[in-house]
């Protein structure tokens, strides 16, 4: 039997594979308010065979956003957005749907990345961003403002307040973003955080207010849903946050009742020099998994059905998530599939498409028109 294609189970969610659609910007959104393009892609890929579809970083307030036209779920108009796509997905899917909460810090107020991705000045509608500390992302940007304790304090409530309205919404699981130079990442890295309060310096101190996150979201979050967490485990810079670190973060995650992480990489320095090739995150992955009891995922140039299938199989991880491969290949779980000798579900309008030589792929046969 495939390894990919065995069930895990998340507290009460129950997956029938290991692969995840992994969390994909769209840069789309309107105010924050999901539309027909999400509409599209959500659905298009809850077909794509993967157990569980994360949708893309959602914020958790406007200045949280990384460029205007992100995602976000911090009021009414950006909570009732959602209930029209989710209630597609749910009628013609079996997909759980988890979603990614984020604050981008000192990384918002950017153009979208077919404009240049560049910040955007105040005179040109953007907006003062906050960081641990008053470090820009990079030189020549307008500076971040430092938060408080008082901006600690809405920053924190605002994680809370959009993980009711996922509970709310249906949300089958919550992933934490604290991973590419984000808000959450910024606290954990020495390279942007320079705080001399308990929320940096130390590992321990810089390691405080993501975790204080984590556990807010967990708190409110029902139970017998899980909630997991994104990190990088290496800033790719001399002198940053790095495996050792993210591998005393898990543990911490683990103690405090974590349902996953989720092991990318790098994003809080333009100086990072990492040498991509495929499944070159892998490693860290398999890192964090045999020194926790943390279930385990791996991402980054996961491309073809053996490489993920291999990753499950030897322990590297417990479960795969996928970007670019979905985007090209919106039914990789299919193929996948196909290949491994496992299955996957897909509406009955879709039974006809299986290749006569995989009358198994769907557990049905292929039906003729009358």
């Amino acid at each position: 039997m495939s390894a990919l294609f065995t069930p895990i189970k998340l507290r009460s969610l129950e997956l029938a594979n290991r692969i995840m659609v992994s969390p994909m910007c769209q840069y789309s959104a309107e105010n924050g308010v999901a539309n027909d393009w999400h509409f599209t892609h959500i659905n298009t890929l809850a077909l794509s065979g993967a157990a569980m579809f994360c949708i893309e970083a959602t914020h958790v307030e406007p200045i949280g956003r990384i460029t205007p036209g992100c995602l976000g779920l911090w009021d009414d108009a950006t909570e009732a957005a959602f209930a029209p796509i989710l209630a597609s997905v749910r009628k013609h899917s079996n997909t759980a749907i988890a979603m990614q909460l984020a604050h981008a810090g000192r990384k918002g107020s950017s153009h979208k990345p077919w404009d240049g991705g560049q910040q955007i000045p105040l005179a040109d509608g953007g907006w003062r961003t906050v960081a641990p500390a008053a470090l820009p992302h990079k030189a020549g940007e307008l500076a971040p403002e430092a938060l408080d304790s008082v901006g600690l304090a809405r920053i924190r409530d605002a994680f809370v307040s959009a993980a009711q309205r996922a509970a709310r919404l249906g949300i089958d699981a919550i992933e934490v973003h604290g991973a590419h130079g984000y808000l959450l990442h910024q606290f954990l890295s020495p390279l942007a955080n320079q705080r001399s309060d308990a929320y940096g310096g130390s590992l321990e101190n810089r390691m405080r207010f993501p975790l204080e996150i984590f556990d807010a979201v967990r708190s409110v979050f029902p139970a017998d849903r899980p909630v997991g967490m994104r990190v990088s485990a290496t800033d790719w810079v001399e002198g940053g946050w790095d495996l050792d670190q993210t591998i005393a973060l898990a543990q911490e995650l683990e103690r405090r009742g974590a349902d996953w992480i989720d092991v990318s990489s790098g994003g809080v320095s333009p100086l990072q020099k990492i040498t991509l090739g495929p499944g070159y995150q892998v490693p860290f992955a398999e890192a964090v998994k045999k020194a926790t009891k943390l279930p385990t995922m791996a991402v980054g140039l996961i491309t073809q059905a053996q490489q993920a299938e291999q990753i499950v199989a030897s322990g590297q991880a417990d479960l795969v998530a996928l970007a670019r491969g979905m985007l090209y290949d919106p039914r990789w779980g299919w193929h996948a599939a196909a290949e491994l000798g496992g299955q996957v579900a897909a509406p009955p309008q879709y039974w006809r498409s299986q290749p006569s030589t995989q009358k198994e792929l769907f557990g049905k046969t292929s039906f003729g028109a009358r």
